[in-house]
């Protein structure tokens, strides 16, 4: 429970390389907060939520915003392509979904263009062989101009003339860097003209989100923070270079939303009962084409974005141990227990070796844990259908065993189970932190 005259306000964190259900836990979670606010990351993040036989994947706007009445904020940590912000709010307005008084753009948020997308592709192109894996949609070429401090934000979106004077200024600085490294020039034309059109669609969805969140926070209404990605993709402790361009991690919603960090009152972490990555870079417990062929099906693993196939891989405590150090992880949900449903033996990865000795501590290199020997319990499966369970006595023998054995080697509750895509297709065990903020 938050102390006693604090705010509830909790950070959903993704404990692995993404794509762990985040979507479909916000979703269910945002029904007992005023307010979901996204943190980090662009419109690269897939956030699948499934109900009424409808499925909505929603790319930048928080998953939240398909509760009715409640708030959303897209905060100033996150970088916003404006074009693809309204085809995803038209997709919405289809789905009969009105966000109108109800989401909240960071005047602060900083742009996404299209020379963003070329020079994130060029990049990929030119790495080879080393590719990182990105989905090429400019978030990390957009972080680059955040940080080199020529980044362009929807304030100044919203003042033509201002507007106007820096666009030509980074044009022609990023034009140069183009013809040196990849020769050639962007394509920019008309790009001014675009730009402002878009902003007359945002404007009245641009609020200084910071000051709302925070007088939100003050008079005692509660706040969802939601992150993208997951921890082992944040910029400064995942597997880096394979990673993200943003803090992926809970600390990221103090500083991707203006908030004291001393506002967040607990941290949701977000697994799935195996474990997947998108892209390239180490994975140690990655399982062998023919298994992972089998997982992969039964957990539709497909990128709800890009539609790539992921890689599938057993269950790893070690990055939960790290997942959960650097998150503060007080309640750890499970997602996708079902694709383990037919899995006639189940197995978890409890250490590492390196050149025979273990190691208890995550490596911060790629090179050392592409060499990794992980050690395996391997635990009995249940071949039992658990989809339409609400109630975790009810569920298999062998299953509860399998979730215990997570919550005992992590020392951390299991405060919701997921059995299938659908909003309803949930578990939420009695006297746990995560049911007491609901």
């Amino acid at each position: 429970m938050p102390e006693q005259g604090r705010t509830k306000a909790i950070a959903v964190v993704g404990a692995q390389w993404g794509d762990e259900g985040k979507g479909k836990v916000v979703d269910y979670l945002a029904s007992s907060f005023d307010y979901t606010a996204r943190y980090a990351g662009g419109h690269n993040a897939g956030h699948t939520v499934m109900f009424n036989s409808h499925r909505h994947v929603l790319q930048l706007v928080p998953s939240g915003i398909l509760r009715p009445g409640k708030k959303a904020v897209i905060g100033p940590g996150a970088v916003v392509d404006p074009g693809a912000l309204v085809a995803e709010l038209d997709n919405l307005k289809k789905s009969g979904v009105d966000v109108r008084g109800r989401l909240f753009l960071s005047n602060r948020a900083h742009l996404i263009f299209p020379y963003h997308r070329e020079m994130d592709q060029a990049a990929e192109a030119a790495r080879g062989a080393a590719k990182i894996g990105t989905t090429s949609r400019g978030i990390g070429p957009a972080y680059e101009d955040k940080m080199a401090r020529r980044g362009i934000r929807i304030c100044e979106l919203l003042e033509p003339d201002c507007f106007r004077v820096k666009l030509e200024r980074v044009i022609a600085e990023k034009n140069a860097i183009s013809l040196a490294a990849y020769g050639h020039a962007l394509e920019t034309a008309g790009l001014l003209e675009q730009y402002l059109e878009i902003a007359a669609h945002i404007r009245g969805l641009v609020a200084d989100t910071s000051v709302l969140l925070n007088s939100a926070l003050d008079s005692g209404e509660s706040v969802l923070f939601e992150g993208a990605q997951g921890t082992m993709l944040d910029i400064d402790h995942g597997t880096y270079p394979y990673v993200t361009s943003s803090n992926a991690i809970s600390g990221g919603a103090a500083t991707g939303l203006g908030v004291a960090p001393t506002r967040v009152t607990g941290v949701v972490g977000v697994t799935k009962a195996y474990t997947t990555r998108v892209g390239s870079g180490p994975f140690p417990t990655e399982m062998p084409d023919l298994d992972a062929e089998e997982v992969r099906a039964r957990g539709n693993e497909f990128g709800a974005v890009t539609g790539r196939p992921r890689r599938c891989g057993w269950l790893d405590l070690v990055v939960l141990r790290y997942a959960k150090m650097l998150n503060g992880i007080d309640s750890l949900v499970v997602t996708k227990l079902d694709v383990f449903d037919a899995q006639p033996e189940i197995k978890v990865c409890t250490g590492y070796r390196y050149k025979g000795q273990s190691i208890t501590e995550m490596p911060p290199d790629v090179e050392t844990l592409t060499q990794i020997e992980p050690e395996y319990k391997t635990l009995p499966g249940w071949k039992k259908p658990t989809p339409g369970i609400r109630d975790v006595r009810d569920l298999p023998t062998a299953a509860r065993d399998y979730l215990n054995f997570i919550s005992d080697q992590l020392q951390v509750e299991i405060g919701m189970i997921s059995t299938g895509p659908e909003r309803d297709a949930t578990i939420v065990p009695r006297g746990t932190k995560l049911a007491s903020w609901l």
